[in-house]
């Protein structure tokens, strides 16, 4: 048996080509799985990039977003068999989902939601980690008082999304989302969030509401372009994090007058790295799906496209790269 996956072009990188691979065998700790369906994230996009600037010898799969069924596992396996339903983002440096059957290290992932089906479920994992991650691991949110605040910037992004009904579900802190249209605004609103503000005035819009200083701030979208103001909005030792790189050098003194702390979120670290706590990402996707079983969390897929496809994947990637998607596009197979 073979599998047929969707891959960059070596001969033209900005294009997708379809190939077929041997079927891959599982290694000690992976699992080999059938994939029924992939989300696109703009990591998928800013790879591809990468790679039309820089070129490539050979195909290229790419995708970090999947659902499907286990097929075989690894001599050291012990929490998965085959049959099982599972989704996970997968790890940057192993080739992507964008495929009928993809290896993965079993450690990074999670029991599926028995409540979501392929499409839903595969709009989770990427988005899910991150969002967990960044509020509980960098910002550790959890710990705060019912007095704090948090603004997230990009609530109706795919991490947003998720970022919104995590902090309400296992803080107290009263949550800030940003969006500039209206339909962004409701999505948010009935995520969870106390509030909403323009993006493009945030110190105008939160001091209508009385607020100078924000405790918590979690950057989901243009570091650069936010930086000034998020800057200015943090409070005295309070914690920015960011999930997006940023191209200009920042200007940290505001925050060293503050005695404020900078992280950053990087959800493939634990798998590019093999740290030693790797298998905490298949633990937080068990805990996700509890919820989203639960009623407390609801997928972010915004749209599904049909067909592990040259086009699909092709249109997945022009969707993303709009900037404008609510939620999360998935491509079912």
């Amino acid at each position: 048996m073979s599998v047929k996956a969707i891959a960059v072009n070596p001969e033209n990188p900005t294009d997708f080509i379809e190939i077929t691979q041997p079927m891959p065998q599982p290694g000690e700790h992976d699992l080999l799985v059938e994939v029924k369906a992939v989300s696109i994230n703009p990591v998928d996009t800013k790879v591809h990039a990468g790679i039309a600037k820089s070129g490539l010898k050979e195909p290229r799969v790419l995708g970090w977003d999947a659902s499907g069924i286990v097929k075989a596992v690894g001599a050291g396996v012990t929490q998965f068999q085959p049959g099982d339903e599972v989704w996970y983002a997968g790890d940057i440096t192993r080739p992507g989902s964008n495929a009928t059957y993809q290896l993965v290290d079993a450690r990074i992932v999670g029991h599926k939601p028995a409540s979501l089906d392929w499409a839903a479920a595969a709009a989770v994992p990427l988005t899910a980690l991150t969002a967990w991650e960044g509020l509980f691991e960098r910002l550790n949110i959890q710990q705060a008082g019912a007095d704090k605040t948090l603004l997230i910037v990009g609530g109706a992004g795919g991490v947003g999304s998720l970022a919104i009904p995590f902090a309400k579900h296992n803080s107290q802190v009263t949550v800030i989302a940003t969006a500039s249209r209206e339909e962004s605004a409701r999505w948010c609103r009935a995520r969870g969030a106390d509030s909403v503000v323009d993006y493009r005035d945030l110190k105008g819009e939160l001091a209508k509401q009385g607020i100078t200083f924000v405790d918590y701030i979690f950057i989901l979208n243009d570091t650069d372009g936010h930086w000034d103001a998020v800057s200015e909005l943090i409070a005295p030792q309070g914690h920015i994090c960011t999930i997006v790189e940023n191209e200009h050098p920042l200007n940290q003194d505001r925050l060293k007058s503050k005695s404020a702390a900078l992280h950053w979120e990087f959800m493939y670290t634990r798998s590019m790295y093999q740290t030693a706590d790797m298998a905490r990402q298949g633990e937080i996707l068990n805990e996700v799906a509890k919820l989203v079983d639960n009623g407390v969390v609801e997928s972010s897929l915004s749209e599904t496209l049909h067909g592990l496809s040259v086009e699909s994947i092709t249109e997945a990637h022009r969707k993303v790269l709009e900037g404008h998607m609510r939620g999360k596009v998935v491509v079912a197979f």
